[in-house]
């Protein structure tokens, strides 16, 4: 009797389970047909952000090729009809290497950079007609879009670190030293704004200008080296935009007498040239900050070479320069040159 009772509640209690599970399965196809009728789509059909932003895309770009396609481009003889004082863009640096150019349509001519021009001309002057404002005018432009225009053609070369550059953080653009039409410095091939580099530079640099009227000065006013002999102005390595690495570099490249490598070195040369030199203009011979013997006695104090003339023993070295027995100052190779005497 016990073994018969055994069983029977095994039975009971495997069907209440099988019950429990058909109820249980019930519900969820209920709940499923529930959620199509409301018209439901499972998960795995709902489009992604990118799948339901492409037709957003699509019209946007389909938008730009539509508005493009309005203006079409017409040449510079039909610009030359109204901007007759453009004629002497024929003669400048742009007019002549854009048959040459490569990769890009130069016929073209003015549009290369103020982009298609009919609905433009179509407007005639018309300033009170939207289509006079479709053609692209640089100087509206900030100084990053000129740069961006410029650098499509002018790539590479000495103007790879032109992102970041002092002058590119101080907002200035191509158009601050250059003009795009009409060259005014002679020979044209720079398109400089002004007559001269310096004259260019000197725009901003006054400071630097008024070092150069000094009667030490480097040969720039007799049109014997230019600001762009030591500079570039579209970027360098260098806060100063110096052409080389370093000071010395830039100084060495010239003066390759003081270069070197000596036998004898004197640490502030090999330092930095700018120690004892002032290289925009001085009023003192050689371009030196101070004069010699004042100079020296930067660091030569008097306690370790003494040159007062009230001391007895070196009367001989009153208003004498230290160079006239320190000679080789910026370093020597002879074997008794430890004093730069010879």
């Amino acid at each position: 009797m016990k073994r018969h009772g055994h069983w029977i509640a095994t039975i009971l209690v495997l069907s209440s389970v099988f019950a429990l599970s058909r109820l249980w399965e019930r519900g969820l196809s209920a709940q499923e047909s529930g959620s199509k009728k409301k018209g439901q789509t499972p998960a795995a059909s709902v489009p992604s952000a990118q799948e339901s932003a492409k037709p957003a895309e699509t019209s946007a770009a389909q938008s730009v090729a539509s508005s493009e396609k309005q203006a079409e481009y017409i040449g510079a003889e039909t610009c030359l009809s109204c901007h007759a004082n453009r004629e002497g863009f024929k003669q400048n640096i742009h007019a002549k290497a854009f048959p040459h150019a490569k990769g890009i349509d130069f016929p073209r001519s003015c549009e290369t950079c103020h982009g298609p021009g009919s609905l433009h001309a179509t407007a005639g002057g018309d300033r009170n007609n939207p289509d006079f404002f479709t053609i692209r005018n640089p100087k509206r432009f900030s100084s990053k879009e000129v740069a961006n225009l410029c650098l499509e053609c002018h790539k590479g070369g000495g103007r790879f670190h032109w992102e970041g550059s002092v002058h590119e953080s101080r907002d200035l653009s191509c158009l601050s030293c250059h003009s795009m039409h009409e060259a005014k410095s002679p020979g044209g091939k720079l398109l400089l704004a002004k007559a001269t580099v310096m004259d260019t530079c000197f725009q901003c640099h006054n400071m630097k200008k008024a070092q150069l009227q000094r009667s030490s000065h480097m040969p720039l006013r007799e049109g014997k080296m230019t600001c762009a002999d030591c500079h570039n102005p579209h970027g360098s390595m260098g806060p100063t935009l110096l052409k080389q690495a370093s000071v010395n570099e830039n100084c060495l490249s010239c003066h390759s007498e003081k270069k070197g490598p000596f036998l004898w070195e004197h640490p502030p040369v090999r330092e930095n040239c700018l120690n004892c030199h002032q290289p925009h203009g001085s009023q003192h011979d050689k371009l030196l900050k101070a004069k010699r013997p004042r100079l020296c006695q930067q660091c030569h104090i008097e306690a370790q070479h003494p040159t007062s003339a009230s001391t007895p023993g070196n009367l001989h070295l009153a208003a004498r320069s230290c160079t006239e027995c320190h000679s080789q100052i910026h370093g020597s190779n002879h074997p008794s040159g430890v004093r730069f005497q010879r």
